[in-house]
């Protein structure tokens, strides 16, 4: 039971980051005039700056990760004591 918390609330950390990062730059998408790739993920995770271009990515790139690690490793817990027999 104490495991099944703890997957829990490691899963819920993750999505409630990577979410909050995911709408926060959505909602930032309209106001980009320069970018490379996806407007969304250039929105997080930005790119390498050519001369005195100005930055207009959020470089949200480490906590969204970690927001995906954290949700990842909570599902695999709670997979892991779904499935433990006692």
């Amino acid at each position: 039971m104490k495991k099944t918390f703890i997957g829990g609330i490691l899963m819920f950390t993750g999505a409630l980051i990577s979410l909050a990062i995911l709408i926060t730059a959505a909602l930032y998408v309209p106001q980009i005039t320069a970018w490379r790739g996806s407007k969304l993920w250039y929105a997080i995770f930005g790119a390498e700056q050519f001369g005195n271009e100005a930055a207009q990515s959020l470089s949200l790139g480490f906590p969204f990760v970690l927001g995906v690690i954290l949700f990842v490793l909570g599902l695999v817990v709670l997979i892991l004591e779904y499935f433990k027999k006692e």
